[in-house]
């Protein structure tokens, strides 16, 4: 570091002597400044003898705050250094920084006199060689692929023939021309182009922006979707492939639910997007190869397909007319099965017409003899009459004894029962006293001498002022029941007036 400022303040006067009495207090020769002096001075030597500087090293410490500024530290084996990048050059820095990445900072050297202390004001980051690069994409492909993101299970299958192809590429360069020439030489279909930057700032943004939209589109919509997804760009450096190598490029080629194909550089390039996609291509023109087949080569072989299902239709044909040949030799002559079954049926009707007389006469004799060996009729009923006339004289007999037996215990029965009728005479002339009295204190008794009974809903009217005009009452006779209405009322007999 060069000295190169000068003392802010100027000494008049000739210098002052060594041995002098005042030079303990004034210092001599010795210049004296601020702190702001200093520092400025320092911030000025800086920036002038360094300018525009490139620094390499690996990032550490690295914070992004609010304000949209990023902090971080560069380090090597010996020494480490402060670095920032200000918002407004976030955009332009070239790749995403994160710790340990091994970079080339391009930038400026500032001090900070709040802090006494100095910092690398970066503008643009590069990576630190193709080994750097290896390191770090290998480092992604380890993590996604413990996520799963390249598992096989994941990989869909390529349609036969889509009816539209989405390109994912620059617009300008030979790839999209390749990709359109070959098509149309296969098997023309509609492509569809999103066109994004390949390298570059920004490119992988765009690049999975791109997968994504083409994703989210309906079927049948106003803009087609695709059937088939090729995401393509030429050959060229490392560097310049790093865009397919980004991480949100390849989480939204695993994420596409369209059937992708990766075409990324010449056929000794490799990047992650091929990882994740569906099938990888060589070329671009290798990715339009898969995602149609040859027109000739598709009629060629349906037209193969054809003969050959004829072949087999002809074979099943032929197959199926033998085992009917073979079949109908195997039954049996009709008109001959008819003749015997014609015979069989005459034989059986003249057998039957031979046995039914004979049955018809063996049944008669069978009677025959049963009969004979039958009792006479008349013998039977006399036995019958007999032994009926001796039952009715026993029950007659057994009758008349049982007769005789009851009406001795009959008349020996009325002999003991005087006392007893004494005393029902007796019991009976009470209970008529009992009943007379009764009937004495008896309300319908009362009732029958020409007195009525006055109730009001089911109660008894005991006073006349319990009643008014206009009430419906009910009078009860000896004989009956009469309703009536109360008109007036006397006050001094109470005599009701219907």
């Amino acid at each position: 570091m060069h000295e190169n400022f000068e003392p802010s303040r100027s000494f008049s006067g000739q210098a002052p002597s060594d041995n002098g009495p005042g030079n303990a207090a004034s210092g001599g020769n010795v210049p004296e400044y601020t702190v702001s002096e200093i520092s400025g001075a320092i911030r000025r030597t800086l920036e002038g003898t360094f300018g525009r500087v490139r620094v390499r090293g690996e990032i550490t410490e690295f914070k992004r705050y609010p304000s949209g500024h990023l902090y971080f530290s560069l380090k090597d084996e010996q020494g480490k250094i402060s670095g920032v990048v200000w918002r407004g050059s976030v955009s332009r820095l070239g790749l995403e920084p994160e710790n340990g990445l091994e970079i080339i900072a391009t930038g400026k050297i500032s001090a900070y006199g709040e802090r006494s202390s100095y910092q690398l004001v970066v503008e643009r980051m590069e990576y630190a060689g193709e080994g750097a690069l290896l390191a770090r994409i290998e480092r992604l492909r380890l993590k996604l692929g413990q996520e799963g993101l390249f598992d096989t299970a994941r990989k869909k299958a390529l349609p036969l023939l889509p009816r539209v192809i989405g390109v994912v590429t620059s617009a300008q360069g030979a790839v999209l021309h390749d990709i359109r020439t070959t098509v149309l030489r296969r098997f023309a279909r509609p492509i569809l182009v999103w066109p994004v930057p390949v390298q570059g700032e920004g490119a992988a943004n765009r690049i999975a922006a791109a997968i994504h939209g083409f994703d989210q589109l309906v079927p049948d919509g106003a803009i087609p979707r695709p059937d088939v997804l090729i995401v393509a760009r030429g050959g060229g450096s490392l560097e310049d492939l790093m865009a397919f190598n980004d991480e949100s490029v390849v989480r939204a080629a695993a994420a596409c639910s369209i059937p992708l194909i990766s075409a990324v550089g010449h056929e000794t390039d490799t990047t992650l997007i091929d990882f994740a996609a569906d099938r990888r291509a060589p070329t671009p023109t290798a990715a339009a190869e898969m995602a149609v087949p040859v027109r000739t080569e598709l009629l060629a072989d349906l037209g193969h397909r054809n003969a050959r299902a004829l072949g087999a239709l002809a074979r099943l044909l032929q197959t199926a007319r033998l085992r009917l040949d073979r079949a109908g030799g195997a039954l049996p002559d009709l008109p001959g099965l008819l003749q015997t079954a014609r015979l069989r049926l005459d034989e059986r009707a003249h057998r039957l017409e031979s046995a039914l007389p004979a049955l018809t006469q063996r049944r008669r004799a069978e009677l025959v003899r049963v009969e004979r060996r039958m009792p006479a009729l008349e013998t039977l009923l006399a036995a019958r009459t007999t032994r009926l006339m001796a039952q009715q004289a026993a029950l007659q007999a057994a009758f008349a004894s049982t007769l005789q037996r009851r009406v001795a215990r009959l008349a020996g029965q009325r002999l003991s029962t005087a006392p007893l009728a004494a005393l029902l005479r007796e019991k009976r002339l009470a209970l008529s006293g009992m009943a007379g009295r009764l009937d004495s204190v008896s309300p319908m008794a009362v009732l029958a001498r020409g007195y009525a009974l006055v109730s009001r809903d089911g109660r008894p009217v005991t006073g006349a002022a319990e009643l008014k005009s206009g009430q419906h009452v009910t009078l009860t006779f000896a004989d009956g029941t009469q309703d009536a209405t109360i008109g007036r009322t006397a006050p001094a007999q109470g005599v009701l007036d219907f």
